[in-house]
């Protein structure tokens, strides 16, 4: 199965419908430059900002824009590179995402409208479900797949072998299937943003 595809006009519609009904706001970008722009755009100054690690956010340039420092926002990112202290480290990681605004990705989206997302620790998908204040998530529509079950053979079959690969080269150990989360549903009004770019991006 190809799961890195670029949906029909169709089935793209009827997944920002299907998600929409689900309580998340989806915002459709030609590229990822306006990707960035849009994030941008939803960001309010001096707002705290905090991110999980992911290869889309690199991939649009938010990444670098974060660390130049010319945002206006809280970066709390930033507060955790300063400190050298492994475990004040780990303990600023778990405080942060309760961030306003928490930026991140998903590995599948089910064109029933289900957002899915793992990682081996939860530093990152634990942010999702309820720490964050408000949720920006930002993916390429290559992701989406036509249904639930799918989306979770994406993440076994085509991003967790491409993440393991990319782990064992950056910290030279393996990487693991460790916390899902799937977004079924969005109970808060406009807590949840999905950022759709059209394009293929991240894993």
């Amino acid at each position: 199965m190809n799961y890195n595809k670029l949906p029909n006009e169709k089935v793209l519609n009827e997944t920002i419908e299907n998600i929409k009904s689900r309580g998340i706001n989806v915002i459709l970008v030609d590229n990822r430059n306006d990707a960035l722009e849009k994030v941008k755009s939803l960001i309010p100054k001096n707002s705290e900002v905090y991110n999980g690690s992911s290869t889309t956010l690199h991939e649009i340039g938010f990444v670098d824009y974060l660390d130049n420092n010319e945002h206006g926002w809280n970066n709390l990112h930033e507060k955790i590179l300063k400190e050298k202290d492994q475990a004040k480290q780990t303990e600023l990681r778990r405080k942060n995402v309760t961030a306003e605004y928490f930026l991140g990705s998903v590995n599948a989206i089910a064109k029933t409208g289900e957002l899915v997302s793992c990682d081996a620790s939860g530093s990152r998908v634990t942010a999702y479900p309820f720490a964050a204040k408000n949720l920006i998530l930002v993916s390429g529509i290559n992701k989406i797949t036509s249904s639930l079950l799918n989306a979770i053979k994406r993440v076994r079959e085509y991003a967790y072998p491409l993440e393991d690969e990319r782990a064992k080269k950056a910290y030279g150990f393996s990487s693991t299937i460790g916390k899902w989360v799937i977004i079924e549903r969005e109970i808060f009004k406009d807590r949840t943003t999905l950022i759709l770019v059209k394009e293929k991006l991240g894993l």
